[in-house]
């Protein structure tokens, strides 16, 4: 009797343990219906803002980072294929419903020896993992492990088994091709054979099958590997799935993998083997993809950013029913930044992320994922799936913070080592002891006010204002967060700076207007765009400025470190990012109509060349993108609120507060109980609270030296500085000297021709306050100035704009300049022959 009541309580433990893994993991499983995509139309039209056709969607099935749009049909794979496949990854997948026992016991066993959850997954497992669950494919885990289960036997009583294999060998990964993944049976038989799936014969079919469990390796060890096909023919044979004699053949049949040289006996074994161009196959793909038509991947991170947002919404054989998706890309936009992206010059071995969006409502206008080479771009999307380290892009928001809490651009903060444990540098790892202005700072990236900046408005409150504009915080950052250590993509940066184009309203990013199906039903429309208030009007405005003064105050001889994001006729501001090693260069910037950014850096991470640079890589990228996409629009300026006026410091034109605009500056060290009133620019304090030392030099490097030796002879002690009765109107007796910009060691390489800045329509400097009727947006808030800025809103297509004759490029009016930079030795570009700033 023992033995039934301990059989009873292990079931009941067992239906226990089964209930709460179902309370736990087994609600809100996706549709499984979402699987039958081979079923799909692939008609559904995309339409820009304007109402201009942008491409169709694909069905497609995920595999990885990668994605298959080259579905095909059972009938269009090779039965060789589908008879190897099925017994080299799963003999008894037409017996089981969905979950092999004996596979999952036999991967049960390899976790325990081995700390391994992988292993013994069926077919139809493989296929949840890579389709269903994507989100988890990574994780190597018991929730993955039950949720794959519980699908694969739902998708079982779904579908016939056929169909089932026909969506494996859609997504299966089959390799790395080079910049793109090798994703399903299509690929994987041009990649390699160079030829159609349908095609493979038995030979050719065993080799596919034999790489699948870790393709890159095998592919590059042809001899060590080839002993796996004569088993699994042999496999084959006992299955029933070929004939000895079949298989006999098919060992002598000599087939060539692209890229490898082979020699061949008679008997099929190998007599030479080497791997010459494994380059050949992205070259058999990108063949593949010239046949489709070139045009086929156009806009296709913009395509695949659609999908993502209205997957879930909508569902899979809606959003593929051959239906219209309406969205708010600007074509002219989309189609400007690609051309950007197709010609960027970057370091070798680097890629890019570039999005542009709408400051009135958030729309996306423009996305671009990767460096553009005119082939097939890989599927991951730097532009909104990327998180990098964003570097001193992130220095404006701080700065603006400082503004929205009475802060001026004339103040100053003393630019010298901090106390305490963190230590961070400024880029070129020198300091000048002296306090500089707040816009001086910013114009020159300096990262020890950047610091001190921080420490003052207190490291909380920027966190805070960093999570309402959508960024997620690191824990623990610290300090380093004021100078770029937060992850982010180029989307969220372009949304981030839009704040300074609209008056300081958050908007979060969108790009679906409406979708309707095939008989024009509607299936959703987005709510009108609900703005948050990150900053009040005259922050923005004084934020904008000092952007404006980051691009424009600098000749690049002087040191600007964004000249080349200047584009004539257009009121242009933005900021550069470097993060440490040359890891991530960015440059984020606003013009009256959109905010963009770009990121340029290894999509591996890692070290780009010493000469690069962000005011020279991504910033060209963007100025060229964004002048495409306002070639032939109506300048507009930006919208200068009221109470709002400007006093020249130090030969540069600032913005002020009129309350504001004559009081005294103040000078701050980043304790805010040692704030003093006046003291002029680069006032000292007089106190017994001196500037750390800077720390002492290893024995072949020479200690931080200040940069200004008739002034400055050692690190400054911290003062209460004396009160100054000038009027900020007057250039003080003692001129500042700049400190050097971003210096970056001088190229190996000879220097070729700039590129030239795209001019869009030449109209005089936008320096002068802007009126009210030239502007693009009030600074009022939409949330209380619109009474129909709420519910549901209807689109009306914007007429395209009409293409202007090209018109000659006017001559930069040069801007308020800074005194020269002494060193006078600054590197040359080496994609030009303008010095490196």
């Amino acid at each position: 009797m023992w033995v039934f009541r301990l059989l009873g309580v292990l079931l009941l433990l067992a239906f226990l343990g089964a209930g709460a893994l179902w309370g736990m993991w087994g609600r809100d499983l996706p549709s499984v219906s979402d699987l039958d995509v081979l079923e799909f139309s692939g008609k559904t039209r995309v339409y820009d803002r304007t109402g201009q056709l942008v491409g169709t969607l694909t069905p497609s099935l995920s595999s990885g980072s990668g994605e298959n749009r080259n579905l095909l049909k059972l009938g269009q794979i090779s039965p060789w294929l589908q008879k190897a496949v099925v017994t080299s990854e799963d003999r008894r997948f037409f017996e089981h419903h969905g979950v092999d026992p004996i596979g999952i016991a036999r991967g049960l066993i390899k976790g325990l020896l081995k700390n391994d959850l992988e292993g013994g997954s069926s077919i139809t497992q493989q296929v949840v993992k890579n389709t269903l669950l994507s989100d988890l494919q990574g994780a190597r885990t018991p929730e993955r492990k039950f949720k794959e289960a519980l699908l694969a036997y739902q998708i079982d009583r779904s579908f016939d088994k056929n169909k089932i294999l026909n969506s494996y060998l859609n997504v299966v990964y089959w390799g790395d091709g080079g910049h793109s993944d090798i994703v399903g049976a299509g690929t994987a038989a041009h990649a390699y054979f160079r030829k159609a799936a349908a095609d493979l014969n038995l030979a050719e079919s065993v080799y596919l099958a034999t790489i699948i469990p870790a393709p890159n390796r095998r592919y590059k060890d042809f001899k060590a590997y080839r002993p796996l096909m004569k088993s699994l023919l042999a496999r084959m044979v006992e299955d029933g799935r070929v004939t000895q004699a079949e298989a006999d053949a098919a060992w002598k049949t000599p087939i060539y993998p692209a890229g490898w040289r082979l020699g061949w006996n008679d008997d099929g074994t190998v007599t030479t083997a080497k791997l010459e161009r494994p380059e050949r196959l992205q070259e058999n793909i990108d063949r593949m993809d010239a046949q489709a038509g070139e045009n086929r991947y156009q806009s296709q991170h913009y395509l695949q950013a659609v999908e993502k947002e209205l997957l879930p919404v909508i569902g899979r054989k809606a959003l593929y029913g051959g239906g219209k998706i309406f969205t708010g890309m600007n074509l002219q936009a989309q189609q400007a930044a690609e051309r950007a992206s197709l010609q960027a010059r970057l370091p070798e071995g680097a890629t890019l992320g570039l999005a542009l969006v709408n400051p009135k409502d958030g729309e996306v206008l423009a996305l671009v994922g990767q460096k553009l080479t005119g082939g097939r771009p890989s599927d991951w999307n730097n532009a909104t799936q990327g998180r990098r380290q964003v570097g001193s892009s992130i220095k404006p928001l701080l700065y603006t913070l400082a503004l929205s809490q009475g802060w001026k651009q004339s103040d100053t903060v003393l630019d010298s080592p901090i106390a305490g444990d963190y230590q961070p540098m400024n880029y070129d790892r020198r300091w000048t002891g002296r306090y500089v202005t707040m816009r001086y700072a910013l114009d020159h990236s300096l990262n020890l006010p950047t610091v001190r900046i921080a420490q003052e408005l207190g490291i909380q409150s920027f966190e805070a204002k960093l999570r309402e504009m959508g960024f997620t915080v690191p824990k623990d950052a610290g300090l380093s967060l004021s100078i770029g250590t937060l992850e982010a993509s180029p989307l969220q940066m372009a949304s981030a700076y839009a704040t300074f184009a609209n008056g300081g309203l958050y908007y979060a990013p969108t790009l679906v207007r409406k979708a309707e199906d095939a008989r024009g039903k509607v299936l959703y429309t987005r709510a009108a765009p609900e703005p948050k208030r990150i900053w009040d009007a005259q922050t923005a405005f004084l934020g904008l400025d000092m952007l404006r003064g980051v691009v424009n105050d600098l000749s690049e001889a002087q040191g600007g470190l964004a000249t080349r994001a200047r584009i004539p006729g257009w009121d242009v501001g933005g900021k550069t990012g470097t993060t440490n090693d040359i890891k991530d260069l960015w440059f984020a910037g606003v013009t009256p109509l959109m905010a963009g950014a770009v990121w340029v850096g290894r999509q591996e991470g890692g070290a780009l060349p010493d000469w690069a640079y962000s005011g020279t890589v991504p910033t060209p990228v963007w100025q060229q993108a964004v002048a495409g996409a306002l070639q032939g629009q109506a300048r507009v300026t930006f919208q200068q609120p009221a109470g709002i006026t400007y006093r020249v410091v130090r030969q540069v034109n600032m913005a002020f507060r009129e309350a504001e605009a004559d009081a005294a500056p103040v000078a701050r060290n980043g304790d805010r109980s040692t704030q003093a009133s006046g003291g002029g620019f680069f006032s000292r304090r007089q106190s017994s609270s001196s500037a750390p030392q800077p720390q002492a030099p290893a024995q072949e490097q020479a200690a931080p030296e200040p940069t200004d030796e008739d002034q400055v002879a050692e690190p400054v002690t911290e003062s209460t500085p004396a009160e100054d009765t000038t009027p900020v109107t007057e250039a003080p007796q003692d001129p500042e000297t700049p400190a050097p910009p971003e210096v970056i060691p001088t190229p190996a390489s000879e220097p070729t021709p700039a590129p030239e800045p795209v001019s869009p329509a030449p109209v005089a400097e936008p320096e002068a306050p802007p009126s009210p009727e030239d502007s693009a947006f009030t600074g009022e808030d939409p949330a209380t100035s619109d009474p129909e800025s709420t519910g549901s809103v209807e689109f009306e297509p914007e007429e395209p704009a009409p293409a202007d004759p090209e018109p000659e490029e006017p001559a930069p009016a040069d801007p308020e300049p800074l005194p020269q930079d002494p060193s006078g030795d600054a590197p040359l570009d080496p994609f030009g022959d303008a010095p490196l700033n």
